[in-house]
C-alpha cells in the first residue's frame, strides 16, 4: 500500500476535526438554510399539477398544453442542474450559493402573474433552472459540512425537506378552493406562494462560508480551510492550525469519464437516479390524474384530499426514517430495499389490473410504494453524489446526476397522461415496475457503500493527489 503524501496528509489532518465533531448549531442551520430550497422545490415542482387542473377549463388547455405545463420546470432542472454543478466547481461554493434561491423566488413570482400559458412556461423554466441549481449547491455544502458518522443523516435530512413542500402543496390547494377562492385567483396564490420560503433563506445563503473541503482540494489554501473548521468544530478538540498551501488536486471534468472507477460510479448515481424520477415523477406530478381515473366523478378538492393524506400517511413518514436509519443501514441496501418494494408494488397493479378498480386496495398499494420510495432511492439517489465524487468535480458529477433524474423526470411527466390513457392506470404501473426493478439491479452493480467513511475517502480523492511540489512549504501544529 502507498504511503501518503506530505499533502493527503496535511488534508486529512485540517479535515480531522470537521469529521469527528459532534451535530452542533451550525450543522442544524447550515440543514434549515439547505432545508427551506428543497422545501420550495417540492412545492413548486408538485402544486403544478393542480394549477393545471385549475387552468385547463379557464385556458381551454390542450393535453400538449398540459403535458408541456408539467414538464417544462424539470427540464429547465436538467440545464440548472448541470449549470450550477460546474459553477460551484470553478467558482467555489460560496460564489454562488443563493443565486438559485432567487431564481426560485422570481420565477415563483413571474408564474403568479403570467398573463397565458407561454408566458406561465416561460416563467416555469426559470422556476425550474432554480430547482435544478439547488440540488447540487445544497447537496455538496451540507455532505461538505458534514461529520463521518451523521453525514448521510444531515443530507438525507435536507432533502427530506421535500416532504413537508409536498405536504404543504395539497394543503395549500384544498385550504384555498375549500373557502370558495374562485379557481381564476387560487391558481395565481399557489404559485406566488413559492417565492416565500426560497426568499427567505437568500440572504443566509449568501452568507455562507466557503467549505474547507473546497478550499484544501480545490484552492489548496490550508490556513482558510483550518480557520473555518476551527470555527464549525467551535474549538471542542484539538484542532489543527496550518499555514501555506498543498497541491490542489485536479479539476477537469473529463477524470470522471477517463477514470473507470469514477466513470462507473457516475454511471450509478445518474441512471439510479433517473429510474426514480421516471416511477416517482411521473406518478406524483400526475397525481391528479392518477385520482381521476381511479375516482372518475370526484372533484378535485378530493383528489386533492385524498393526495395529501397519502403524502402525509406514507411519504412523509418514509423521509425521516430514511435520514434515522441511513448511517446504520446504509445507503445502498436502502436504495435496493427501496427500489425492490417499488416494483413489487407496481407489478402488482399491473398483474392484477382488477386492483385499480377497488379503491381501498389500490390506495394501499399506492401508500406502501410512495412509503418506500422516500425510504428508498428518493433519498440515496440524492446523498449518494454528495459524497462519492472527488471535490474538484464534485459538483459536476452531482450536477450530471441531477440533471439526468431529472430527464426522466421531464420524460415521464411529458408522456405520463398519454400512457394513462392508451395503457390505463395498470398498463403504466407495469411501466414503472419494470423501470423499479432496473434501478435495484444498476444499484447493486455500480455504487460502493459509504457510510462510517470520511468525506475524503468516500470519494476516492486520493486518486487525484500527485507528489508534492518542493516548494509546497506547509507548517502544521496542534492548539488547544
Amino acid at each position: 500500500m502507498d504511503r501518503p503524501s506530505a499533502s493527503s496528509s496535511v488534508r486529512d489532518a485540517v479535515l480531522q476535526p470537521l469529521e469527528d465533531v459532534g451535530l452542533s448549531k451550525f450543522h442544524w442551520r447550515t440543514w434549515l438554510t439547505a432545508g427551506m430550497g428543497f422545501f420550495t422545490d417540492a412545492y413548486d415542482l408538485f402544486i403544478i399539477g393542480v394549477v393545471t387542473a385549475l387552468l385547463a377549463p379557464l385556458w381551454h388547455l390542450t393535453t400538449l398544453d398540459l403535458m408541456l405545463l408539467n414538464s417544462t420546470a424539470l427540464f429547465a432542472a436538467v440545464l440548472g442542474a448541470l449549470i450550477f454543478g460546474r459553477l460551484m466547481d470553478r467558482l467555489g461554493r460560496k460564489a454562488v450559493y443563493g443565486v438559485e434561491a432567487m431564481l426560485l423566488t422570481g420565477g415563483a413570482i413571474l408564474s403568479a402573474f403570467s398573463m397565458n400559458i407561454w408566458w406561465l412556461v416561460v416563467f416555469r423554466f426559470i422556476v425550474g433552472l432554480g430547482v435544478g441549481g439547488d440540488y447540487p449547491m445544497s447537496g455538496v455544502i451540507m455532505s461538505e459540512y458534514s461529520n463521518r458518522t451523521r453525514r448521510g443523516f444531515l443530507v438525507n435530512a435536507v432533502f427530506a425537506m421535500q416532504g413537508f413542500g409536498l405536504l404543504v402543496g395539497p394543503a395549500v390547494a384544498v385550504l384555498l378552493l375549500g373557502s370558495g377562492v374562485p379557481g381564476s385567483l387560487a391558481w395565481r396564490i399557489m404559485l406566488g406562494l413559492g417565492a416565500i420560503p426560497a426568499g427567505i433563506v437568500i440572504i443566509l445563503r449568501r452568507r455562507m462560508a466557503e467549505t474547507p473541503h473546497f478550499m484544501l482540494g480545490a484552492r489548496g489554501d490550508v490556513e482558510g480551510a483550518a480557520k473555518v473548521v476551527q470555527q464549525v468544530t467551535d474549538a471542542s478538540a484539538p484542532t489543527p492550525t496550518a499555514s501555506g498551501h498543498v497541491q490542489p488536486l485536479a479539476s477537469s471534468g473529463r477524470i470522471l469519464w477517463t477514470n473507470r472507477s469514477f466513470l462507473l460510479t457516475l454511471v450509478g448515481t445518474a441512471f439510479s437516479w433517473m429510474f426514480l424520477d421516471m416511477a416517482f415523477y411521473g406518478n406524483s406530478v400526475s397525481s391528479s390524474l392518477v385520482m381521476k381515473a381511479l375516482q372518475p366523478k370526484g372533484t378535485l378538492i378530493t383528489d386533492t384530499l385524498t393526495s395529501l393524506l397519502i403524502f402525509l400517511v406514507a411519504a412523509l413518514p418514509g423521509y425521516w426514517v430514511s435520514a434515522l436509519t441511513i448511517d446504520r443501514l446504509g445507503r445502498k441496501f436502502i436504495q435496493i430495499m427501496g427500489f425492490s418494494v417499488m416494483a413489487v408494488a407496481y407489478g402488482l397493479l399491473w398483474l392484477v389490473p382488477g386492483i385499480t378498480g377497488e379503491t381501498t386496495e389500490f390506495l394501499l398499494i399506492y401508500a406502501i410504494s410512495y412509503f418506500f420510495i422516500e425510504f428508498g432511492p428518493n433519498s440515496t439517489t440524492f446523498v449518494f453524489p454528495s459524497e462519492v465524487f472527488p471535490v474538484t468535480v464534485r459538483g459536476l458529477g452531482f450536477g450530471i446526476s441531477a440533471s439526468v433524474g431529472k430527464l426522466g423526470a421531464a420524460i415521464a411527466a411529458f408522456l405520463f397522461p398519454v400512457l394513462l390513457m392508451q395503457l390505463h392506470l395498470s398498463g403504466t404501473m407495469g411501466i414503472l415496475a419494470g423501470i423499479s426493478a432496473l434501478g435495484a439491479l444498476l444499484t447493486w452493480v455500480a455504487l460502493r457503500e459509504s457510510k462510517g467513511l470520511t468525506l475524503r475517502e468516500a470519494s476516492h480523492e486520493r486518486l487525484l493527489e500527485t507528489p508534492d511540489d518542493a516548494g509546497g512549504a506547509t507548517r502544521m501544529q496542534s492548539a488547544r
